[in-house]
């Protein structure tokens, strides 16, 4: 990579650039993981030469056997994320279902929980339009949730999440069931071509907005982009700086094309759709039960979780592992 001439092709040198870190990213773990392994068998000799039983020892192999074991499913779990988007940044988008305040607070609990889950990760999140509820909640969320694989580890939260508990909105203390729609979209590399013709767009500006009339910008900062052909619209009030909000709402309009595209082509659209549409009963892939008593329940893989506050806290990797390892290739 240091030849000059490979870098007097800049499209040409990104890609081989993009190679060797995808390489890297396999290599590395794989060989600090077989040192790891090489290093606790020479600790496993030195125990069956010892003619005593060295308790110390023997622990601290089994620590090592755990730290493998962990490592290795790591490795594993990487192993089932090999179609091209998979590596890629995610844009992640939440929408309330019926039932107001009560399913925009819920739409709130879900962000908190990917953001957490993000966290958790080392991955940077980035809050690129929030329409909040009047009185709690909102009612549309948009993230991007960048690092290696956020993509294709979050494409299993595709789908409806179903939430059943003890309103804080009702003044009768009822039981309540609220949804909320969880879509995923890869980031697109700007090198990926996706044509976009400045004739089919509408342009709209406005001011952003906030609780209380806070942090409310003065001037229409705010960019609405509408791709007139696909009826698709982004938005972003991120930056208190127009042009910044419009290249920001440009990429997300690029995301959504680019997964269309795929879609199309997998034959999947109809399906997608009825996932984003349909936000009710019956479409649920997960339900999170907080009362009468609390587990948290993925219809596709029947993984049941009973501490649902960890989870809420972003402990969603057991929900994500099982879907990767049910349904493999066929996880898009």
């Amino acid at each position: 990579m240091a030849e000059g001439a490979m870098w007097s092709d800049q499209a040409r040198a990104r890609q081989v650039v993009e190679e060797v870190k995808t390489l890297k990213r396999w290599l590395e773990p794989y060989h600090a993981l077989r040192k790891r392994v090489e290093e606790a068998r020479e600790l496993n000799e030195l125990l069956e030469s010892e003619s005593g039983l060295d308790l110390a020892l023997q622990r601290q192999l089994e620590q090592e056997a755990d730290a493998i074991t962990t490592q290795l499913e790591t490795l594993e779990l990487q192993n089932m994320l090999q179609r091209p988007d998979d590596i890629r940044d995610a844009l992640l988008t939440i929408h309330p279902g019926a039932g107001g305040t009560e399913s925009q607070d819920w739409a709130e609990m879900l962000m908190r929980m990917y953001t957490r889950w993000a966290e958790r990760h080392g991955f940077k999140v980035e809050m690129l339009d929030l329409l909040e509820g009047e009185e709690a909640g909102v009612k549309s969320a948009e993230l991007q949730i960048s690092g290696p694989y956020a993509y294709g580890l979050l494409k299993a939260e595709k789908g409806v999440h179903r939430l059943v508990r003890i309103s804080p909105f009702d003044g009768q203390s009822r039981r309540h069931t609220s949804f909320a729609s969880v879509f995923v979209y890869p980031v697109v590399d700007e090198d990926i071509e996706i044509e976009i013709n400045d004739d089919d767009l509408r342009i709209d500006t406005f001011r952003a907005s906030g609780k209380g009339g806070q942090h409310v910008n003065k001037t229409s900062s705010a960019v609405r982009i509408t791709h007139l052909p696909t009826n698709i619209v982004v938005s972003c009030q991120q930056e208190r700086s127009q042009f910044k909000n419009k290249a920001t709402a440009l990429k997300m309009l690029k995301a959504r094309l680019y997964e269309r595209a795929v879609l199309e082509r997998e034959a999947k659209k109809a399906e997608v759709d009825k996932q984003k549409t349909d936000i009710s009963w019956g479409n649920q892939i997960r339900s999170y039960v907080f009362q009468p008593y609390t587990m948290v329940n993925d219809h596709r893989t029947e993984l049941k979780v009973t501490d649902v506050q960890k989870v809420m806290d972003g402990d969603l990797d057991p929900f994500i592992e099982a879907y990767l390892k049910q349904f493999g290739s066929k996880a898009a």
